[in-house]
């Protein structure tokens, strides 16, 4: 179902912080990439588990039990966003970042001295350093090369993977770039040679339907903050195949998958927000059940924020002194993320004069920081980077472009 104009203003209308003003001006949120804003139904959601049902799991008393229905609820809706077949694949835990240390602990037990672990240059941080630390305990780490157009060098990936792969860790979205990876060579590289393929699906997610059975993938990570909802880590694991793993955990943790990975108390409220989140993604979507609202949903937001992109990526091009990076937006798949660099100016400085016109977009490395120093941006500070969610309009994005043109002429 098409995302309309009328949808987007219909759904700012759900996001209090868009009400909130700088001065006389509204505020540009065109910073998603880092973390979208959250609408009322999942706030109304986490305080309304405050309010009603706040208590520990697994006893034998009111609260407790609803607790523990509400886990198992939101396990199966985050089921149905993945695309999994069962909820007995989704852990939870604080943060993409955690369960990726998690189980890279649990992935270098099941390996020998010498093995290898495939990483890329273009990857966020979060999904490089847990495997890199993994080199302290005589796994050998490879690294596919970034190409000056910020996509993965196809030739790079198939002669870093070999027989002695035991995992390759790659994105589907760069969060710096907006490129999407070609994952299906590395499913068909990685299933050449019986590895695991481990998804970041931190920035794709958002944007996109994920589908785990579609993609094939062994482990795939997201984060609810990015959806709208709080912030929580997913883990999504192949069926049986945590079970496999020995995971950091007590000996008071259910040893079986999904729990198995998951240490300490889970946030209950929060994930009673992912779920909400999840339900508010469906409602811009038609279908019998969840799945098919959420497919529907994501592919009509997905094309109102790609046309929103479109929309900046073609004209920021023609201000004077901008360098845009990141592949084209041609025929390929490509995120809403556009990240540029303006001549005579640090990144730095440009957000910082955009802020003062209450437009937010980021600047750095935004984590992606080999990807930042393999396209020599270290030194200049990095990226200015711009992304797009289901509440932009076209009109911040024509705010943001008279900001930087203002800029760029005194730069």
């Amino acid at each position: 179902m098409p995302f309309t104009a009328s949808d987007c203003q219909r759904a700012r209308l759900q996001f209090p912080a868009l009400a909130r003003r700088q001065g006389e001006l509204p505020i540009a949120y065109l910073d998603g990439p880092a973390g979208s804003q959250v609408p009322t139904p999942v706030i109304d959601a986490i305080a309304g588990y405050y309010r009603e049902s706040n208590a520990n799991t697994h006893g034998q008393f009111a609260t407790s039990q609803r607790s523990d229905e509400l886990v198992h609820l939101v396990r199966e809706k985050a089921a149905s966003f993945l695309g999994a077949a069962d909820w007995r694949t989704i852990s939870f835990g604080a943060n993409m970042t955690t369960l990726t240390f998690a189980l890279a602990h649990a992935v270098a037990r099941a390996c020998s001295p010498g093995d290898e672990i495939v990483i890329t240059q273009l990857d966020h941080e979060a999904n490089r350093g847990p495997w890199l630390g993994l080199a302290e305990r005589g796994l050998v780490i490879r690294e596919v090369a970034l190409r000056p157009d910020g996509t993965l060098d196809a030739a790079s990936l198939a002669a870093e993977i070999g027989p002695r792969t035991r995992l390759v860790a790659m994105g589907l979205a760069s969060n710096a770039l907006g490129t999407v990876n070609d994952v299906a060579l590395a499913r068909e590289l990685t299933r050449a040679v019986g590895a695991w393929l481990l998804l970041d699906a931190v920035h794709y997610a958002p944007h996109f339907a994920v589908d785990v059975a579609a993609l094939d993938a062994d482990f795939l990570l997201c984060s609810a903050y990015k959806f709208y909802g709080p912030h929580i880590g997913l883990l999504y694991s192949r069926p049986g195949l945590l079970d496999t793993l020995a995971t950091d955990r007590l000996r008071t943790q259910d040893p079986a998958g999904p729990f198995r990975i998951e240490t300490g108390t889970l946030h209950h409220a929060a994930l009673v927000g992912v779920g909400a989140a999840i339900d508010f993604l469906a409602s811009w979507g038609r279908g019998d059940d969840l799945r098919q609202q959420l497919v529907d949903a994501m592919s009509g937001i997905g094309e109102w924020e790609g046309a929103l992109a479109r929309r900046y990526w073609s004209a920021v091009r023609a201000i004077p002194g901008v360098t845009v990076h990141g592949p084209d937006f041609g025929a390929s798949r490509r995120a809403p993320t556009v990240s540029i660099t303006l001549r005579g100016a640090t990144a730095e400085a440009v957000a910082r004069r955009l802020a003062e016109r209450a437009v937010q977009v980021w600047d750095g490395d935004f984590y992606a920081v080999r990807a930042v120093e393999v396209l020599g941006l270290a030194a200049v500070g990095g990226l200015l980077r711009t992304g797009f969610l289901l509440y932009n309009t076209p009109e911040e994005v024509d705010r943001l472009l008279t900001g930087l043109a203002e800029v760029a002429a005194t730069a």
